[in-house]
């Protein structure tokens, strides 16, 4: 391991300093936003003494099933199987040996050596030769450049800008489309089956990334986003799905892939994700959310997403009364979630609203109706009067964390003794010992409203979405010190998984994640606005 690492300044520039009884040596790592082939550039620089240095690259393809063709190209070293090559240049003299591509070089106070690895279409020309130095430079000039947009510049500065970066580098800029994770299949269970692929555009997380990025002054990628949403719908929003390809792609059927052991031997390992045809009608919530917060704050108008506004509403109109997987993706039944017929609720009212500023034209008072028959439907069966809590279906007992959105979409105020029981019994039944809060009562080996079996960690979102209920009900001093001790789970680098196991005292889930980095970022903005921080 490192001795010391850290991000160059407000960028995703990754410096890491290894000491040795030799000498201290210095490794740049970045990867420079472009138009051509994607790169990943690593310049190692000597600090102190002389140090000699190995390097080993190993490529494979197919999850490591797939031992590539290696062979040199004038003076380049390319690896090709199938439609992928990787293209590898450095300055250093290399060897192969046992399907390995090393070098074996010295540096000295001064040295600076680059490595290169750069992805093409196997049947494309050779990519142009990589300038290290000059992409340095240019990597940094563009962070600089966009981290100087923000507008938020409140106590929490430093969590919210290297969670805005975070956030811009799960956006996938030929499409706008927005990941959730760059990664599959790390484990929300350690040794578990709960390992899920996370690389695509959920409506939902995408939806919420872009209300984080306007509300702090990135409207470019909010247009973008829109425009990838437009064209991954089309003319058929009876068939949305919750999540697409990055480039809108619908087909994304879950296989396992048997030949891999699993980070820490959690199996299975998973490509594909079998969600991506669920119903869940809170996405239609999140998205129409989105799509008013774009309004509300300048976004030029699109003709074409009033128009899908209002279909996806006429969809609701037809279907907001049946079950549904909910917001958690759950592998069992479907059920009445209260959550999403909560965010039913909000898809209505926020369309009401763009009708109501005379910029769409619809069905107004039957839209009203339909707004105030879901909201006692709700209140009506989804509350427990005995406890005084929603609860997360109709019917049940559970609770679940996804209610403390309630006053935040402004479902109820904040002050609604309803509200304030709600979030009291998910402090008492959900939380922690050391008080960050599960998304819902699992059940260990045996299979949960979930549909499987195993325990998972803490759900870092939810534990944000506790610390703004806090303050929105005048809880101000409790707010702010749960959201800053989740600040100090964060990584030496300020990033965060999905979820903390609070056993193991570490970071678990694929990482680092959109939904986790999302809700720090409006948190910060409320304590803020409510001046809830110290010093």
């Amino acid at each position: 391991a490192a001795a010391r690492r850290s991000y160059r300044g407000d960028s995703l520039v990754l410096e890491s300093e290894w000491d040795t009884p030799r000498g201290t040596v210095r490794v740049t790592d970045f990867m420079p936003p472009r138009d051509g082939a994607p790169q990943l550039i690593r310049i190692v620089e000597g600090v102190t003494g002389r140090v000699p240095m190995r390097s080993a690259l190993r490529m494979r393809f197919s999850y490591g099933r797939v031992v590539p063709w290696v062979h040199r190209h004038e003076s380049r070293t390319v690896a090709v199987a199938g439609p992928d090559s990787v293209w590898f240049d450095t300055e250093a003299e290399t060897y192969g040996e046992s399907l390995t591509t090393y070098a074996d070089f010295t540096v000295a106070p001064g040295d600076r050596i680059a490595f290169t690895i750069s992805w093409q279409p196997s049947h494309k020309e050779p990519p142009p030769l990589p300038e290290p130095e000059q992409s340095l430079e240019a990597t940094e000039d563009f962070w600089r450049e966009w981290v100087a947009h923000c507008t938020y510049h409140g106590p929490y500065r430093e969590a919210v800008i290297r969670s805005l970066i975070t956030l811009k580098a799960l956006t996938y800029a030929p499409t706008g489309g927005i990941v959730a994770a760059p990664t599959t299949s790390l484990p929300e269970d350690i040794g578990g089956v709960r390992n899920w692929d996370y690389r695509y555009t959920w409506l939902r997380d995408a939806a919420i990334t872009l209300s984080s990025l306007l509300r702090t002054g990135y409207r470019e990628e909010a247009r973008a986003w829109r425009e990838w949403l437009l064209r991954a719908v089309a003319g058929d929003p009876d068939n949305l799905q919750i999540m697409y390809g990055i480039a809108g792609e619908r087909e994304l059927g879950e296989a396992e892939l048997d030949w891999l052991p699993g980070y820490e031997n959690s199996a299975p390992v998973r490509v594909g994700n079998g969600a991506a045809h669920q119903l869940q009608l809170d996405v239609y919530g999140e998205v129409t959310e989105a799509l008013h917060l774009g309004h509300m704050t300048g976004l030029a108008r699109n003709d074409y997403a009033s128009l899908l506004q209002l279909k996806l509403i006429r969809y609701l109109e037809k279907h907001w009364q049946e079950p549904d997987e909910g917001i958690w993706e759950v592998r069992g039944p479907r059920r009445h979630f209260v959550h999403s017929k909560v965010m039913a609720w909000v898809a209505v009212d926020r369309t009401i609203k763009l009708m109501e500023s005379g910029d769409v034209d619809g069905p107004l008072e039957r839209w009203k109706e339909l707004r105030e028959e879901i909201h006692r439907d709700v209140c009506e069966k989804g509350y427990d009067k005995e406890r005084n809590t929603f609860t997360q279906s109709y019917g049940s007992r559970e609770l679940d964390a996804s209610l403390l959105l309630i006053p935040q979409m402004g479902f109820l105020p904040p002050d609604d003794k309803r509200v304030i029981g709600t979030i009291e019994a998910i402090q008492r039944e959900l939380s922690t010992p050391d008080g960050f809060i599960l998304r819902y009562p699992t059940d260990g080996e045996h299979k949960g409203v979930d549909g499987l079996p195993g325990d998972e960690g803490a759900f870092l979102a939810c534990s944000f979405w506790m610390a703004d209920d806090l303050a929105m009900i005048g809880r101000v001093d409790e707010a702010r010190r749960l959201f800053e001790k989740l600040l100090s789970l964060r990584n030496d680098l300020g990033l965060l998984a999905e979820e903390w196991d609070p056993r193991l005292q570490r970071q678990v889930g694929n990482f680092p994640q959109a939904f986790s980095h999302v809700p720090l970022i409006d948190t910060a903005l409320r304590l803020t606005a409510s001046g809830a921080y110290g010093g």
